[in-house]
């Protein structure tokens, strides 16, 4: 019973932080989502509007774009991601020269600010300026131009942010390379087991866990990814790059329509925790399925 509430007295000024930092905001933004509150309007005070915030988001095309946009980007970049760490993580198992030097510049990424990455990206783009539509120019004669064509822009951003976070997988799939007994692989050679069988019952199944943490850290990045995006395009061309934390910061910022952008983002943050619940559940009864009786 002591070792109980010493435990709890340790754990207090953690759950303390969480409860302030966390909890508090959290609860703020849910009851300011039932107001009417526009700090720019006519008039500046709350109103309370009940559900009809949530009511609109249902016929914002807007919103529904810019949530599509989002789901798109998600699943191009957090998919290709996953395969290039991966793939990347088994390469930095065998040893080849400079190893060291490749695996650091490899993960020199990460240190870099997402606002430097998507300034650094548009400048990488410009027209006359930029050595990627200079190259594409010369070498293919293909016109690279982001602030016209919207495959390009959503393109750019995708690769932008696979550049950006695939070393953040690569490790994390490196380290669970990296502590994997070795017994089963050798079990598997001696009962004849060829790479793709090796891969499919072995290897995945043990990396699983490091898959689903990369996986959903991504993915919630994913959803609420603004400065990168807002570097390079700005949203556009059009609504190409509109994702969903790009168009709750208009409505918040520039508008100022604070109950309106809480109850976007509470509803980007209930359909963040769905789909990754539903990805969750739908690998784990598939392993249970492919449990024999």
């Amino acid at each position: 019973m002591r070792s109980q509430t010493l435990g709890w007295l340790f754990l207090a000024p953690t759950l303390l932080i969480l409860a302030v930092f966390g909890l508090t905001p959290f609860l703020y933004v849910l009851v300011v989502s039932f107001f009417d509150w526009n700090s720019f309007a006519a008039d500046p005070t709350m109103r309370f509007s009940g559900l009809s915030n949530y009511r609109h988001l249902v016929f914002d095309k807007g919103f529904l774009m810019a949530l599509w946009n989002t789901l798109k980007f998600g699943v191009f970049a957090v998919v290709s991601q996953i395969v290039l760490g991966y793939f990347l993580a088994q390469l930095f198992m065998k040893d080849f020269p400079l190893k060291g030097f490749f695996r650091t510049i490899h993960t020199l990424p990460l240190m870099i600010a997402p606002v430097a990455v998507g300034a650094t990206w548009r400048l990488m783009t410009v027209p006359g300026l930029g050595p990627i539509p200079y190259y594409l120019n010369q070498w293919f004669g293909y016109e690279f131009l982001i602030s016209r064509f919207a495959g390009q822009a959503f393109l750019t951003a995708v690769i932008m942010d696979v550049w950006h976070w695939t070393p953040l997988v690569t490790l994390t799939l490196l380290a669970a390379l990296s502590s994997m007994p070795k017994e089963p692989f050798e079990q598997a050679q001696i009962d004849g087991a060829n790479r793709y069988q090796t891969f499919w019952y072995v290897t995945l199944p043990m990396l699983k866990p490091a898959i689903l943490s990369a996986l959903f850290i991504r993915l919630m990045d994913a959803m609420r990814t603004v400065d990168e995006i807002w570097m390079l395009t700005g949203g556009g061309p059009g609504s190409a790059t509109r994702f969903i934390g790009l168009y709750i910061w208009r409505i918040v910022f520039p508008k100022t329509d604070y109950g309106y952008g809480s109850a976007m983002s509470l509803i980007t943050l209930y359909l963040t925790i769905v789909l990754c619940w539903l990805l969750y559940a739908g690998l784990v009864a598939r392993r249970d399925l492919r449990k024999p009786e």
